[in-house]
């Protein structure tokens, strides 16, 4: 890519490379790194535009791992058994696809959860704990 000037070249190179590995050097390894818009603020997962305002001036974020389940369903697909997969809404602002831990019939909507890893070595997608799994009886 040419750019005349040599600033612009290099805030090319940067932008690119946050999309295709937004994660610092310092990052851990089992987080999950979302963007945030510098224009208007929005929070969005693995996006090349903000959904808001259609920008390009991405900023790579961490987050803190909590989010509170929105939708789940169980899949039988391409799998010996059912599993999980889950829309997570992350307490950052923004929702991502992941698979929760636990029985697939007992994860329901509204239900906390917190990241275990970042990327599962089988499908490659963020995989989530329960944190009121002991106390679901009791409410």
């Amino acid at each position: 890519m040419y750019h005349h000037s040599a600033s612009a070249a290099q805030s090319a190179v940067g932008f690119a490379t946050s999309v295709l590995d937004p994660r610092p050097a310092d990052h851990p390894k089992d987080a999950i790194t979302f963007q945030r818009c510098t224009w208007c603020g929005t929070a969005m997962y693995h996006r090349l535009l903000c959904p808001v305002c259609q920008g390009s001036d991405l900023r790579a974020e961490r987050s803190e791992g909590v989010g509170t389940v929105r939708h789940s369903t169980v899949v039988h697909r391409n799998t010996p058994a059912a599993r999980n997969v889950s829309l997570i809404e992350m307490a950052e602002g923004f929702v991502v696809r992941g698979r929760v831990m636990g029985p697939p019939i007992g994860i329901h909507s509204g239900d906390r959860v917190r990241l275990s890893t970042a990327k599962d070595p089988v499908r490659g997608e963020p995989v989530f704990q329960l944190l009121d799994e002991p106390y679901r009886a009791w409410s």
